[in-house]
C-alpha cells in the first residue's frame, strides 16, 4: 500500500515593500496594496510556522529601501524566532540600496543564519540619517508670516515653518534620536554576524561597499542570483519543497480546534493615522484615526464580558488635543472597569499618539519607535501681503473682539496672542499631568522629559515614557498575562461590523455601526480627501523621516 505523503513547504517572505499592518478604506488604496504582505499575517508565520512539521525554511527577499526602523525591528525579532527552530533561514538581495540607504533592509537581512548578495549588488549600509525642510525662506519671498507659538523649546513641528535652520534643541532632539537609533542597528548586526561593533563601524566608514568587499569584510556570507540561492535551499530542505508566501501560511488544524469554545479573548482596537474629531476617513492622503471610532472600539471591548484585556496598537503623529482627550477618557474607563490596556506603539505615538497612550497599563514599543513629543504648538499663518501682491482685495464685517482671531488676512492682535499662550499653556499644563497620572511620576518629572521633545523607543524606556521594549506580539502576550488568559487565547478586532451590515442606519450612538459606517463609504470620502488638507491639529508632531 503506498502513502500519499505532502510535499514540505520553503516559506518565501518578500520585504522589499513594507508590509500592510490596516487595510486601508480607500479603493484606490486597496487596489495598489493589493500585493503587498499583510503585516500580522507575516508575523503570525515567522513566530509559529517554525513549529510546523510542513515547514522546512524560510527565504526573505530584502532591498526595496522602504522599511520603517520600527516596523523592520518588529519583523527581525520574527525572523529571529524562526530561526531558533533550527530551520535554514536565507536572507537575500538584489542590492542593499542601489545609489540608496540600504542601512534597515541589512539590518534585518543580518539576523538570518545566511545573507546572499547578488554579485552586480552593493551594500548600503552607509548609516542613518533624517532630513529636515525648513519653509520660512519659501513664506517670506510668497508673502506669508508664520503667527505660531509653542511649548516649549523643543517642539520642532513649528520651527519648520517659522526658522530657516535648526536651534539648538531642535538639532539636539534630532541627533539623540539618529544616535539611538543607530546605537541599536550597529549592535544588533554585531552579535548577529559575530563581528566586533568597531568592525561594522569600520566597514559603514567605507560604504556602500560592493558585493566583493561585503563578503570579505564578513557582513554577506555567498554571493549569488536568485536561482541560485533557490537552488541551494532545495538541496537542503527537499528539491520537492513547495513555494508558500509566508503571508498566506496557516496553521495545521488541530482537533481541540474542531470543538467549540466559548472562551475569553484579547479585543484589539487600532490607532492608526492623524487624529481627527469623528468617524475619520482614509483616503489617497493618509489615514485618520477619527475619535469616535476608536472610542466605539474601546466601549464594545468593556462592554462584552468576553474581553478579558485590550490591545491598543498606535501608529500615528498626533493631531486634534480635543480628539486625543475624547480617546484618552476612553482608555481610562476601561482600566477603571477592570480590564487591562496594554498599548503597542509602532513606528510612531507622536505627540496625541502618546497622549492616548499613557494611562495604558503597559506600554510597548520598539527601540525605534518614535516616541512623544509631549507639547504643543498652534497659531496661523497670515496670508494678507501675498492677497495683495496677487491683487486680491479683502474685506470682513464682525461682530465679538476675537471673531476674526483665527483668520488667515490679519495677524494676531496683542489680546489675542495672550488668549492664544493662555490656550496652549492650559493643553501643554493638562497633558503633562495626564502623563504624570498614567505614569505614575511627578509632574515636575514628566516636564523634564516633556518640553515638546521627541524620544527614540529605547531612551523613552530610559526615561520612563516606555515599559517594555518589544512588538505587538510581545505586547499581547501582556495583554493575556494580565488578563489572566491562556497563552493561545485569541486576539480579535473589538470592534467587528460585517460590510453590507455598514450600510444600515445605526440606532444610536452605541450602535457599533455608528463608528464601522464611514468604512463602508470610504472610496467616497477618500476622494474628497483628495481634493482638501488633511486635518492637522497642536498636538500633531511634526514629520521625520529616517533614512
Amino acid at each position: 500500500m503506498t502513502s500519499l505523503r505532502r510535499p514540505g513547504l520553503l516559506l518565501e517572505l518578500d520585504l522589499t515593500t513594507a508590509p500592510i499592518e490596516v487595510e486601508p478604506d480607500d479603493l484606490l488604496a486597496r487596489l495598489r496594496s493589493r500585493h503587498r504582505p499583510r503585516l500580522r499575517a507575516v508575523l503570525r508565520a515567522l513566530h509559529q510556522a517554525g513549529d510546523d512539521k510542513r515547514v522546512r525554511g524560510l527565504v526573505v527577499k530584502v532591498g526595496g529601501g522602504t522599511l520603517p526602523w520600527a516596523t523592520m525591528q518588529e519583523l527581525r525579532a520574527g525572523v529571529t524566532a524562526f530561526r531558533r527552530t533550527g530551520k535554514p533561514v536565507v536572507a537575500w538581495a538584489e542590492t542593499f540600496g542601489e545609489g540608496g540607504n540600504g542601512s534597515a533592509d541589512y539590518v534585518l537581512a543580518s539576523a538570518a543564519g545566511e545573507v546572499w548578495l547578488q554579485p552586480s549588488g552593493e551594500l548600503g549600509l552607509v548609516g542613518v540619517a533624517a532630513e529636515t525642510t525648513f519653509l520660512r525662506g519659501a513664506l517670506d519671498k510668497l508673502g506669508i508670516e508664520p503667527q505660531l507659538d509653542k511649548r516649549h523649546e523643543y517642539k520642532n513641528a513649528a520651527d519648520r515653518i517659522m526658522r530657516h535652520d535648526f536651534t539648538p534643541e531642535h538639532r539636539e532632539a534630532i541627533d539623540r534620536v539618529i544616535g539611538s537609533v543607530w546605537e541599536t542597528a550597529v549592535r544588533d548586526v554585531s552579535v548577529a554576524r559575530g563581528l566586533s561593533e568597531e568592525r561594522v563601524s569600520a566597514a559603514v566608514e567605507r560604504a556602500p561597499l560592493s558585493a566583493d568587499e561585503a563578503r570579505d569584510s564578513g557582513l554577506v556570507d555567498r554571493l549569488g542570483y536568485r536561482d541560485e540561492v533557490y537552488a541551494d535551499l532545495r538541496r537542503r530542505c527537499g528539491e520537492d519543497v513547495e513555494l508558500l508566501f509566508a503571508d498566506h501560511w496557516t496553521p495545521p488544524r488541530k482537533a481541540a480546534d474542531l470543538v467549540p469554545r466559548r472562551r475569553g479573548y484579547v479585543a484589539l482596537v487600532d490607532g492608526h493615522g492623524e487624529i481627527v474629531i469623528g468617524r475619520g476617513r482614509s483616503g489617497p492622503r493618509g489615514a485618520q484615526l477619527g475619535s469616535s471610532r476608536a472610542c466605539a472600539a474601546l466601549r464594545a471591548a468593556r462592554e462584552n464580558d468576553a474581553v478579558k484585556a485590550v490591545l491598543f496598537r498606535i501608529d500615528s503623529p498626533g493631531g486634534s488635543a480635543v480628539a486625543s482627550d475624547t480617546i484618552w477618557r476612553e482608555v481610562v474607563l476601561t482600566r477603571q472597569a477592570g480590564k487591562p490596556v496594554i498599548v503597542s506603539m509602532a513606528n510612531v505615538a507622536g505627540s496625541g499618539g502618546y497622549f492616548i497612550a499613557c494611562p495604558a497599563d503597559v506600554i510597548v514599543a520598539q527601540p525605534s519607535t518614535i516616541t512623544g513629543s509631549i507639547g504643543v504648538f498652534g497659531g496661523k499663518v497670515v496670508v494678507a501681503d501675498l492677497m495683495e501682491r496677487v491683487g486680491l482685495g479683502s474685506g470682513a464685517v464682525e461682530r465679538g473682539p476675537n471673531a476674526r482671531m483665527f483668520s488667515l488676512r490679519r495677524g494676531f492682535t496683542e489680546a489675542e496672542r495672550e488668549r492664544l499662550a493662555a490656550m496652549l499653556d492650559r493643553i501643554y499644563a493638562d497633558f503633562v499631568q495626564k502623563v504624570a497620572d498614567g505614569r505614575g511620576l511627578s509632574w515636575d518629572a514628566v516636564h523634564e522629559v516633556a518640553r515638546g521633545r521627541i524620544w527614540s523607543g529605547a531612551d523613552a524606556a530610559g526615561n520612563g515614557l516606555v515599559d517594555v521594549l518589544g512588538g505587538v506580539r510581545d505586547a499581547a502576550d501582556i495583554a493575556r498575562e494580565r488578563g489572566k488568559l491562556p497563552a493561545d487565547a485569541p486576539v480579535r478586532p473589538a470592534l467587528h461590523v460585517p460590510p453590507m451590515a455598514r450600510l444600515k442606519r445605526p440606532t444610536s450612538s452605541d450602535d457599533p455601526r455608528a463608528a464601522a459606517a464611514t468604512a463602508a463609504w470610504g472610496d467616497l470620502a477618500g476622494l474628497a480627501a483628495a481634493l482638501g488638507l488633511p486635518a492637522g491639529g497642536p498636538l500633531r508632531m511634526p514629520e521625520l523621516r529616517l533614512a
